[in-house]
C-alpha cells in the first residue's frame, strides 16, 4: 500500500506540472509556426526531427539503465547502485561517440540526395542539423542521470524543470517572432541551447543529492556488470534505434513524396498526441520504478497487479482526453492554428487511436524488462518496426494517399501488443486470456460507450464553443463513471479508496 500511496503522490505531481506546461507548450507552437511559416516549420521538424529521434532514444536508454538501479535499490544494495551508474556512464560515453559519427555519415546522405528541401534553405537546413548533433550528445551522456532521478521516484524535480523549459520554450517563441534575424536559424539554435542547459541542471542536481553519483570509473569498475548492462543495454539499445528509425523515417517519407508542407502536418499531429499523451506518459513515469522494485525485491505477483491497474489507468487517462479531441479536431485545430494543412486533422484522429492501442502494451513492455530477459523480444520488435516503414514506401509509390501511413502504423501496433502479450506469458507465465478479460475487453467497452455518449452534442449542435464544451463536460462525466463501474475490480476499487483517504488524511 506504501508503494501505491508513493505512486499517487507522485502522479499527483507530475500532473501539476503538466496542467501548467501544456497549453503553454502548445501555445508555444502556435507561435512557432506563424513565425516559421508552414515550410519552414516543416523543414525544421525534417531536419531537427533528430532531436525527438535522439529524444526518444534517450527515454529507452534511461529506462534500461533505470531498471538496474532500481532493481538494486529493491535488492537493497546501495554499493551495487555506485557501481551500476559508473557502467552506465562509462557505457554512454561511448554511445555518445558512436551517435556522432553516425550522425555525421547520415547527414551527407541526407543533404545529398534523400531529402527534398529548397536549394537556397539547404544551408539553413545543414546548420540545423549540426546544432542538433550538438544538443544529442549531452542528451546521450545524461542518460545515467536521468535515470537516477527516475529510480528514485523524485517527481518534483520533473516538475520544476518541465515548467522552465515550458517558460523558456514561450520566451524562445516570442523571441524568434520578433527577432529581423533568420527565423529558423535563430530558432534552431536557442532550442539546441535550451536542451543543453537542462540537461546540465540535472548533472549537477545529481551530483549534490544522491551519493551514488560519483564518478569514479577506477574505484567502482565492475567488469562483469558492465558487459550486464552493456548487453542489456544493447538489446533495448537495437529495440529503441529500429523504432527511432522508423519514426523518424516517416518524416522523411513524407517529405520525399509529398514535400515539407506534409511535414507541418505531421508535426502538429505529434505535437497534439504528445500533449495530450502526457496524461498517460505521467502515470508512467511515476510507476515504472515501482515495477522495477517490486521484481527487484522478489514479489512477481505485486509486480504483475502493477501492471495490470497500470494498463487499465493509462488507458483511462488518454481516453478522456481523447474522446472531445477525437470528436471536435477540426474546431480545436482551427482555434488553435491560422492555417491548417489540409491532411491534418485525418492524420491526427489516426495517430490518437494509434495511441490508445499501445496502451495496452506499454506497461507489460516495462514488466518484461524488469525480469530481464529480453533478447529474443527485441530481435522480433525491432524487425517489426522496420516492416511499416516499407510497406509505406510501397504504398506510396503505388499513388496512395499520406494518410495512409497512419493506417498502416495502427495495424502494426495491434501486432506489436499480441507480440507483447505472447512474450509476457513466455517470460513470466503472464495470461494473455486472464489480461484480454480484465484488462483490454473492459477498457474498450468503456470507450465505445463514452464515445457513442460523448458524440450527442455533435449531432444536435451546429460546430461552436459551446458544442465544445458540451462534448468535454459529457467526456469528463462520462468516462470516470464508465470506468470505476464496467474497468474496475473489487479489489481495485477497494486499493483505490484507500488511497483516496490516505492522501485526504495527509492533506
Amino acid at each position: 500500500m506504501q508503494a501505491a500511496h508513493r505512486v499517487a503522490k507522485n502522479t499527483l505531481i507530475l500532473y501539476a506540472r503538466m496542467a501548467i506546461t501544456v497549453f503553454i507548450s502548445l501555445y508555444s507552437t502556435r507561435l512557432v509556426l506563424a513565425a516559421l511559416g508552414v515550410s519552414d516549420f516543416g523543414l525544421f521538424n525534417v531536419v531537427g526531427g533528430v532531436i525527438s529521434m535522439l529524444g526518444f532514444l534517450n527515454a529507452s536508454m534511461a529506462a534500461a539503465t533505470q531498471r538496474f538501479i532500481s532493481f538494486a535499490q529493491g535488492a537493497r544494495d546501495p554499493e551495487k547502485v555506485k557501481r551500476i551508474f559508473n557502467m552506465s556512464s562509462l557505457l554512454h560515453w561511448g554511445i555518445a561517440i558512436l551517435v556522432f559519427i553516425v550522425l555525421e555519415i547520415a547527414g551527407y546522405f541526407f543533404f545529398n540526395g534523400i531529402l527534398n528541401i529548397a536549394p537556397d534553405r539547404v544551408g539553413v537546413a545543414k546548420l540545423i542539423y549540426q546544432f542538433m548533433i550538438v544538443s544529442t550528445l549531452f542528451t546521450v551522456i545524461s542518460v545515467p542521470y536521468e535515470a537516477v532521478i527516475t529510480s528514485h521516484e523524485n517527481m518534483m524535480v520533473y516538475a520544476i524543470l518541465g515548467i522552465v523549459e515550458a517558460v523558456l520554450k514561450l520566451a524562445i517563441a516570442f523571441y524568434v517572432t520578433y527577432s529581423t534575424h533568420d527565423h529558423l536559424v535563430l530558432y534552431g539554435l536557442l532550442m539546441a541551447i535550451l536542451s543543453i542547459v537542462l540537461l546540465i541542471m540535472k548533472r549537477i542536481y545529481c551530483h549534490r543529492n544522491y551519493p551514488e553519483c560519483e564518478l569514479n570509473f577506477k574505484k567502482y569498475y565492475d567488469p562483469l556488470l558492465l558487459k550486464e548492462v552493456r548487453v542489456f543495454a544493447g538489446w533495448s539499445l537495437l529495440g529503441s534505434s529500429s523504432s527511432m528509425v522508423s519514426s523518424y523515417g516517416q518524416g522523411i517519407l513524407m517529405n520525399i513524396f509529398f514535400g515539407t508542407i506534409v511535414n507541418t502536418a505531421q508535426s502538429i499531429a505529434n505535437q497534439i498526441s504528445g500533449q495530450l499523451g502526457v496524461f498517460a506518459g505521467t502515470l508512467q513515469k511515476a510507476l515504472n520504478p515501482s515495477i522495477y522494485k517490486s521484481e527487484g525485491a522478489g514479489n512477481r505477483d505485486k509486480m504483475i497487479r502493477q501492471t495490470l491497474i497500470g494498463s487499465k489507468f493509462s488507458f483511462f487517462l488518454l481516453s478522456i482526453t481523447f474522446l472531445p479531441v477525437l470528436i471536435e479536431m477540426p474546431f480545436i485545430l482551427k482555434i488553435w492554428l491560422d492555417k491548417i494543412p489540409p491532411p491534418t486533422i485525418i492524420f491526427c484522429r489516426l495517430l490518437l487511436i494509434r495511441n490508445l492501442i499501445e496502451q495496452f502494451s506499454v506497461t507489460i513492455t516495462t514488466s518484461i524488462a524488469a525480469v530481464g530477459n529480453i533478447s529474443k523480444f527485441q530481435r522480433i520488435s525491432s524487425l517489426l518496426n522496420i516492416i511499416p516503414l516499407i510497406s509505406s514506401y510501397i504504398f506510396f509509390s503505388l499513388e496512395f494517399q499520406s494518410y495512409f501511413l497512419y493506417v498502416i502504423y495502427l495495424i502494426y501496433s495491434l501486432i506489436q501488443t499480441c507480440l507483447v502479450l505472447y512474450y509476457a506469458k513466455v517470460n513470466f507465465e503472464f495470461s494473455p486470456s486472464y489480461y484480454f478479460k480484465k484488462v483490454i475487453f473492459p477498457c474498450i467497452m468503456v470507450f465505445l460507450i463514452a464515445f457513442i455518449t460523448s458524440t450527442i452534442p455533435f449531432f444536435i449542435l451546429n460546430s461552436s464553443g459551446s458544442r465544445l464544451i458540451s462534448t468535454c463536460l459529457i467526456s469528463l462525466m462520462i468516462t470516470p463513471f464508465l470506468f470505476w463501474h464496467i474497468g474496475l475490480t473489487e479489489n481495485e476499487k477497494k486499493q483505490i479508496l484507500g488511497i483516496y483517504s490516505h492522501l485526504r488524511n495527509r492533506l
